[in-house]
């Protein structure tokens, strides 16, 4: 028995941390490939080098984090077939085909397209060049769009039927698709991607501005991003409200855990903060608002919200990660809309780039978005257990009969493998983005193509009279 529970526990380490890095680069991939269709389309409008010059800028760290997205997420997949061999015998009918329409509409989509978009600018139109960047884009938002059908069908499983051998069968592919929850959590994850993107961009920008104020580049970059936290974060926000009371419907007891209730309570307060102990079923020191919770959730203060107490122990997640995760990712969420506050009032001033406290600011919360994406996920996943398929599968019943020191023994490789590979691409990423946008002392000059947009092959994107870099 404890030889299984080291196995079940050893392989929950290894897909936790293997995702933890996947996670992240199909987010940056997601946002940047928007970024890109928007700069090389303000250029093809414009004429401004300064948009392609930008454009340039990150294409390279687009294609790094892409491409190791690409390799994180092939590693992660094989375990499906080592590690979780019952789950994937259990779910297969379903989530087989849902993960076979991502690679064939998303990933082929971007593979296709990347080629051109990376080393195509000089040996296609403007027009056919933009399209792949465009396809690129839509890709990325496919890729998302599957990934979050599979993940919410485990949140929420509906539109199937169980066979004689145990397995999930489909009744209904609309029904397990467009299942309860994901409309949310797409929503939810696409501009959650957006808003890591424009911090990332924000802070890098900050960065450079802070050596030099007067990097036009840099400046595009940090007035662009400012305007994405202004815009993103709230909806975000009212996104993740909604979210949370699609939650609350179908799995009150994540809700449970995120809020730290042990008891089912009347006008339940809202607790900041806190120590929550399941053992004693208490959360220790806690600050809290009185009956706000209830007031969140359900819009009555005096509405009854169900505690853990009303669920099995042994069902319980674990609670003070659920807790502490979903603060932190509240707590970015918060601090990403106050600084696109502090962004207009500023740029209302006249003091966008001359304020010094709002660049350090922009530059410490740079990867806020991917600790909130992580944060969130972490939630997300957490919360669910003990189940693989929320409430009908259990994450002990989904493990593959491997022994204990088979998979400690893949988990120091992937650890090593993953530190050397990854931790090379991301410090390159570094040195990458370590480098001041290019200069142009001509940005204000309109750099007017002579087919803005059009399909010819003799119009690619070639040094113009206003340079390039």
């Amino acid at each position: 028995m404890l030889e299984s529970l080291d196995a079940l526990l050893l392989a929950r380490i290894q897909f936790a941390f293997t995702i933890s890095f996947h996670i992240v680069f199909p987010a940056l991939s997601i946002g940047l490939a928007s970024y890109l269709l928007v700069l090389e389309a303000l250029w093809l409008k414009t004429g401004l080098d300064i948009y392609r010059r930008s454009y340039r800028y990150w294409i390279k760290v687009f294609s790094l984090v892409f491409g190791m997205g690409v390799v994180s997420g092939i590693v992660m997949s094989y375990q499906f077939g080592t590690n979780w061999s019952v789950f994937s015998d259990k779910t297969g009918p379903i989530l087989g085909p849902l993960m076979g329409y991502e690679v064939l509409s998303a990933f082929f989509l971007e593979a296709g397209f990347l080629g051109v978009m990376l080393f195509g600018s000089n040996k296609v139109g403007r027009g056919w060049h933009f399209f792949a960047t465009f396809m690129v884009a839509i890709g990325t938002l496919f890729s998302a769009f599957w990934i979050l059908s599979v993940n919410s069908w485990m949140q929420t499983p509906t539109g199937h039927s169980i066979n004689e051998a145990g397995q999930f069968i489909v009744e209904s592919w609309w029904d397990v698709v467009f299942n309860p929850s994901f409309p949310y959590r797409f929503v939810h994850m696409v501009l959650a991607a957006y808003l890591s993107t424009a911090f990332m961009v924000g802070g890098v920008a900050a960065w450079h501005l802070l050596k030099n104020k007067t990097n036009s580049a840099a400046k595009l970059m940090f007035s662009m991003a400012l305007w994405m936290a202004l815009i993103v974060a709230p909806i975000q926000i009212i996104a993740g409200d909604m979210h949370g009371l699609n939650t609350l419907e179908h799995q009150p007891m994540k809700i449970a855990a995120m809020e730290g209730h042990y008891e089912t309570q009347s006008g339940a307060p809202l607790i900041l903060f806190g120590f929550p102990d399941s053992e004693e079923e208490k959360v220790h020191m806690k600050v809290a608002i009185p009956k706000l919770g209830s007031f969140i959730l359900k819009h009555d203060f005096d509405a009854t919200l169900t505690g853990l107490d009303a669920f099995p122990k042994e069902d319980w997640p674990n609670v003070p990660i659920v807790f502490w995760s979903f603060r932190i990712m509240v707590a970015i969420g918060l601090g990403m809309a106050l600084v696109g506050l502090w962004s207009l009032i500023a740029r209302i001033r006249g003091k966008l780039y001359d304020s010094h406290w709002l660049k350090r600011s922009l530059v410490l919360m740079g990867p806020s978005g991917t600790v909130a994406i992580l944060a969130g996920w972490i939630t997300t996943e957490v919360g669910r257990q003990p189940y693989t398929v929320y409430g009908l599968l259990r994450t002990s019943e989904s493990v593959s009969p491997i022994d204990a020191p088979a998979l400690a023994t893949s988990l120091l490789a992937f650890l090593i493998v993953y530190l050397i590979v990854f931790g090379s691409g991301i410090f390159y990423m570094f040195r990458l983005l370590a480098k001041p946008p290019s200069m142009n002392e001509k940005d204000i000059q309109p750099d007017k193509p002579r087919r803005a947009a059009g399909i010819t092959p003799t119009a690619g994107l070639e040094t113009t009279q206003s340079g390039g870099h």
